[in-house]
């Protein structure tokens, strides 16, 4: 079959359409009403304790957190500029996508648009959290095997081993892809290739280059598994299939695009030689599905998926018709981009966020991970009250007595509660705080034992069995705040019934 033709990259376009992307991010994070996320803390926290081949989440999030206040600084722009330059990455990436499945310029176009006008991708470019990341590894991964099958050209699997690699350092959804790609190989003519040396140079580098995060969870004790259970057990236990295939259509228009191009790389002739592209979406779907995953942990196939439907939609014949398809989809597109503008980035105060979304009837977006309805997206009230509950702690923490203070420990309840404290504490003069919550477990209790604890988050009957003495100090609320961060009293504790070192093994896994 002769070579499918790739026409020229529509670099203009692209370009414009990136830099929208960029500017949209660091113009929202710029004037923000909201702050940080409790899992930015988390993650700022994991690069202040970083120990590359001894943690229980794969460390490239921590690395680019250290990369990140090194070359920028802490504030809220500079922390988020880097997802927002991996979302920018994503326009260009699906565009390169399009046009080697043999999309023009109204293809290319589309493509890089489908991660502008959808809350799936404009959401976690504004995080600093892992899913960008993996969103934009995924689709590398897909440019990579794309690249393969129009070509032929055996030197893409060292491509697709990196970037299955880095995205392996990055999130172990990566596995998903990979359990998916090997079936859609196998099944396909690309099969022949394992014959040769190519496919195990790509899983050599992959491994080495993911390593870190495999090498943590066996010296750990594969932690992964228990928050594999937590997970299930308080959050994917409510997320039935029916749920998961109906969350994909919160997406807007960008799901029926992604079908079309599911078909066309199944079906269409002109498609054929990208069939293991397809199958290997549609494996990772199926996998999704089976083990019951949230609807955006498919996010990643669809910047490759839309890139096909994109250049479906370019052939269509008769042109009269082609014409009405591709504008009336590029209209829906660009009119669900402007009305969910709101839920995809931060830019509306919470009393009119809440109002807003329950104007436009957003409110599945309104639904926590606890499957509870909220005033405000979990992601939006996430980001409010920290400053103040360190504010609090700080309050009291300075007013106990010299030598209390000397020996005082801060806990936090959660990751959220304890890496605000030690990313705002340090300029109120408090030391950095300790948790038996997820992964600060693992940074240990430190070096007091515990004689005096000031804490934020856990409730008075948690502490008693523990302390025998127990006293409220102060009082911080956020009525937009999540439900669990909403009403907070801080507590000074004393005289411990066991140190923290001694009670700290007994405290794995708490949540």
């Amino acid at each position: 079959m002769p070579m499918p033709e790739r026409p020229p990259l529509a670099t203009v376009l692209v370009a414009v359409l990136a830099g929208a992307k960029l500017a949209l991010h660091l113009v929202v994070n710029a004037v923000t009403p909201y702050g940080f996320h409790r899992d930015e803390f988390l993650y700022l926290a994991m690069g202040r304790h970083l120990q590359l081949w001894r943690m229980d989440f794969p460390p490239g999030i921590a690395l680019l957190a250290e990369a990140t206040r090194g070359v920028l600084g802490d504030s809220l722009l500079a922390i988020r500029t880097a997802p927002a330059l991996a979302g920018v990455a994503l326009v260009v990436l699906a565009a390169l996508l399009a046009r080697e499945l043999g999309g023009g310029r109204w293809a290319q176009g589309l493509a890089a648009a489908a991660p502008l006008a959808s809350p799936l991708f404009l959401r976690a470019a504004n995080l600093f959290q892992p899913v960008v990341l993996d969103q934009l590894l995924w689709t590398a991964a897909l440019y990579a095997l794309a690249r393969i099958c129009r070509s032929g050209e055996q030197r893409w699997w060292v491509a697709l081993g990196a970037a299955i690699g880095a995205g392996l350092l990055t999130k172990f959804s990566i596995g998903f892809l990979g359990v998916a790609l090997l079936p859609a190989i196998l099944l396909s003519s690309q099969r022949r290739a394992l014959l040769t040396p190519w496919p195990w140079i790509g899983v050599t580098i992959a491994l080495a280059i993911g390593s870190p995060s495999v090498v943590g969870q066996v010296r750990l004790g594969f932690p992964v598994l228990g928050q594999m259970a937590d997970l299930r057990a308080s959050q994917l236990d409510r997320v039935t299939p029916t749920a998961f295939v109906l969350g994909q259509f919160l997406w807007g228009p960008i799901t029926l695009l992604a079908l079309a191009g599911v078909a066309a790389l199944l079906r269409a002739e002109r498609f054929r030689v990208f069939r293991p592209v397809g199958w290997t979406c549609v494996g990772a779907f199926v996998v999704l599905l089976l083990l019951r995953g949230k609807p955006y942990y498919l996010g990643p196939v669809y910047p490759t998926l839309c890139a096909a439907g994109a250049v479906l939609l370019e052939g269509v014949r008769p042109r009269r018709l082609g014409t009405s398809l591709r504008w009336s989809t590029v209209a829906l597109v660009v009119a669900f981009g402007i009305v969910t503008l709101p839920l995809g980035v931060p830019i509306l105060p919470p009393s009119r966020m809440a109002a807003y979304a329950q104007a436009i009837g957003a409110t599945p977006a309104l639904r926590t991970n606890t499957g509870q309805m909220d005033q405000l997206p979990q992601d939006y009230a996430d980001m409010l009250g920290w400053e103040e509950q360190v504010a609090t702690v700080a309050e009291v923490y300075h007013a106990l007595p010299p030598a209390d203070r000397a020996r005082a420990v801060i806990v936090g309840g959660n990751y959220g509660e304890a890496g605000a404290i030690d990313f705002f504490g340090p300029r109120l003069g408090l030391p950095a705080a300790v948790s038996p919550a997820g992964s600060y477990w693992f940074f240990g209790p430190g070096q007091k034992p515990g004689e005096v604890v000031v804490t934020i988050g856990p409730s008075r009957e948690q502490l008693i069995p523990l302390f025998e003495s127990v006293r409220a100090a102060a009082r911080v609320v956020q009525p937009w705040a999540v439900e669990e961060e909403r009403d907070l009293t801080v507590h000074v504790a004393t005289n411990p019934r066991q140190t923290l070192q001694e009670i700290w093994p007994s405290l794995a896994g708490q949540n």
